[in-house]
């Protein structure tokens, strides 16, 4: 398979590098691109000086816009997969063989990354909206997903494509539990994560019940009309 590993990063000046030569350590046979959502730290110069693959966008235009940018290359370069590689270190790249494996195996058109497998997960208002998203896939579309929040996905050629060539998909729990109404296999494999390694997460009290509550609202409304 010929792997691509899509990196959006918004002022990730304090973790990036590492990110990305620990990517290349751990797996040199699996390309990336990280994808500077218009960052204004030195993002886009440590790129340059480690001639690391990327492209800068030229103003930051979130999290959706930097990882269909990210699927588009895949579309029109013929990458047989594609994951969803955080930027600030949390995500580990040794999983990313496994991952593969997985999806070639149970011919899977998606592969999460699962900490709930690996008897980990987040806690807190984070672990009680996880779990509440959990249950809305399963009403919605019968299948089990215990890591519904999980950053870490790879997707297979066909749901790349509908990225790619789609504007209403974004890499969001609401996208999955969509995909997997409309047919799309989804599998997981136990995974462990890191602490964010550098920067500061947006994650705090209100901003995860606001994103819980819209995840949830599309879910349970949204994907019938789309």
């Amino acid at each position: 398979m010929r792997i691509l590993a899509i990196i959006p990063a918004y002022n990730e000046e304090d973790c990036i590098q590492d990110t990305v030569l620990d990517l290349k350590r751990a797996c040199p046979e699996v390309d990336y691109l990280v994808v500077n959502d218009g960052s204004t730290d030195a993002t886009r110069t440590i790129c340059e000086q480690n001639k690391f693959s990327h492209v800068n966008l030229p103003v930051n235009s979130g999290l959706a816009v930097g990882f269909q940018t990210g699927m588009k290359y895949a579309d029109r370069h013929g990458y047989d997969a594609a994951v969803q590689f955080d930027a600030d270190g949390q995500h580990l790249p040794q999983y990313i063989p496994q991952m593969a494996e997985a999806m070639e195996r149970e011919d899977a058109s998606i592969v999460i990354a699962s900490r709930a497998l690996a008897n980990e997960g987040p806690t807190g208002a984070r672990g009680a909206g996880s779990k509440l998203i959990s249950a809305l896939i399963r009403l919605t579309s019968g299948m089990r997903i215990t890591d519904p929040t999980s950053g870490m996905r790879m997707y297979d050629r066909t749901v790349i494509k509908q990225f790619a060539r789609g504007h209403d998909l974004t890499p969001e729990p609401d996208t999955v539990a969509l995909l997997a109404r409309k047919g799309a296999k989804v599998y997981e494999i136990p995974a462990h994560m890191q602490e964010r390694q550098g920067g500061q997460s947006y994650f705090d009290f209100a901003h995860v019940a606001a994103y819980m509550s819209r995840i949830c609202f599309s879910i349970l409304f949204f994907q019938w009309f789309r």
